[in-house]
């Protein structure tokens, strides 16, 4: 029942989003490099009586630009007695088929005096950014927020599960060069076969059953034949009247 509120609640928090800023009671943000305090060197159990959801704002789709910043909050409910002093929120990026196969650390995110009440909720940003030289595809992302109780160092994993990683925005990427590049080429080639096709079909069409022409000879035997017969004198009568 607890953790059904807590979602409703943390939705509700989305739905207004200039009072997040404030849902860090007397918090303050810094980044913290990776040289500066390592917040991942210990692994710590998560307390008793603190809830965490996380979710990806304007971004259901979880995509994550290379190189650019992406953002996604953090809803932290303490059912406990003790206030929890949250210290950092870090993350990594993984292979998804083995998690032993770390990709990138990504930068930790300090707060400074935050705190949440017992029977209260908060929500924390935490600001990241793949390499812009990763490989767009799908990555697990493991998410670790780490706090204290009384003093006592703990953790909880608040977001354990994929996004993917795609190329950011810009005038022309690699890969859309060479495939534009590549249906260039395919269009001139099939234009080329085109041009064959119809060369070789006009040629065809051009071509004439060749006709012998000769001059017209007369056959003797036929004036033989006709030789004394009405024909043969009228053309010999004919002749003398001209």
């Amino acid at each position: 029942m607890a953790m059904k509120s807590f979602s409703v609640f943390f939705f509700v928090l989305l739905l207004a989003s200039p009072i997040l800023q404030e849902a860090v009671e007397g918090g303050e943000l810094g980044i913290v490099g990776e040289e500066a305090q390592d917040f991942g060197s210990g692994n710590f159990d998560s307390a008793p009586g603190v809830e965490t959801l996380c979710l990806f704002p304007k971004n259901s789709a979880k995509l994550v630009s290379a190189g650019e910043e992406t953002e996604l909050l953090v809803g932290v409910e303490n059912v406990g007695e003790s206030p929890v002093n949250v210290i950092a929120i870090t993350a990594s990026v993984h292979l998804p088929f083995d998690h032993r196969m770390l990709v990138q650390n990504l930068s930790a995110q300090a707060f400074n005096n935050a705190s949440v009440p017992p029977s209260k909720q908060a929500t924390f940003p935490y600001i990241f950014a793949v390499s812009k030289y990763l490989q767009p595809g799908t990555f697990d992302l493991v998410g670790n927020i780490f706090y204290e109780i009384d003093q006592h160092p703990y953790q909880s994993t608040f977001y354990n599960g994929t996004i993917e990683v795609v190329e950011a925005s810009g005038f022309l990427s690699v890969e859309s060069v060479f495939l534009v590049t590549l249906g260039i080429a395919l269009l001139v080639l099939f234009g080329l076969w085109l041009q064959g096709q119809f060369q070789r079909i006009s040629k065809k069409t051009k071509r004439a059953p060749k006709v012998e022409v000769g001059t017209r000879t007369t056959d003797t035997s036929l004036d033989e034949w006709l030789q004394g017969t009405a024909y043969t004198q009228s053309a010999s009568k004919s002749k003398k009247k001209k």
